[in-house]
């Protein structure tokens, strides 16, 4: 196995799904205060997400909450509440090379834009004889983390 070219930065998301968002809404955002930064649409993903945001700047952790359009279509965003994991990574082109060099199984879809405006990818959940590691049943997000905050972290390591 040849040096890992990429690091994971930390924590860029979770993203939680229900039936319906109101309720969610209410704990993460009336109760807990986080602030509703935007919201993101799609029909192919069946998926309708606030998504919030707590933390400032570079050290922003996104809270997606998540409600199928459709909740007898898949993806069903509502059917595991804690969607999946989202990580910041320095490289994410490089990342998905080398992890898929290495046996990591991807979800369909490869490096693709995403709803907050980064590229990303997904882990999938479950691997298999081709790839034979996954998510063990957590789909985990890769992000592409931009240039501010690879820097702060990078200041944070020291």
């Amino acid at each position: 196995m040849t040096a890992r070219p990429f690091k994971i930065l930390g924590i860029q998301q979770i993203a939680i799904g229900g039936p319906s968002k109101d309720k969610l809404k209410k704990l993460w955002v009336d109760m807990l205060g986080l602030a509703v930064t935007g919201n993101f649409v799609s029909e192919r993903e069946n998926v309708d997400e606030d998504i919030c945001a707590m933390g400032q700047g570079p050290f922003k952790v996104e809270v997606d909450l998540m409600q199928p359009l459709d909740p007898d279509k898949k993806p069903a965003v509502h059917a595991t509440p804690l969607n999946h994991v989202g990580l910041w990574v320095d490289d994410l082109p490089k990342a998905v090379e080398w992890l898929s060099a290495n046996g990591v199984r991807f979800a369909p879809g490869g490096i693709r834009r995403g709803a907050a405006g980064f590229d990303i990818t997904f882990l999938h959940p479950k691997g298999n004889d081709e790839f034979p590691i996954g998510g063990e049943g957590v789909l985990v997000e890769l992000v592409q983390a931009p240039a501010e905050v690879v820097e702060a972290f990078a200041r944070l390591a020291g």
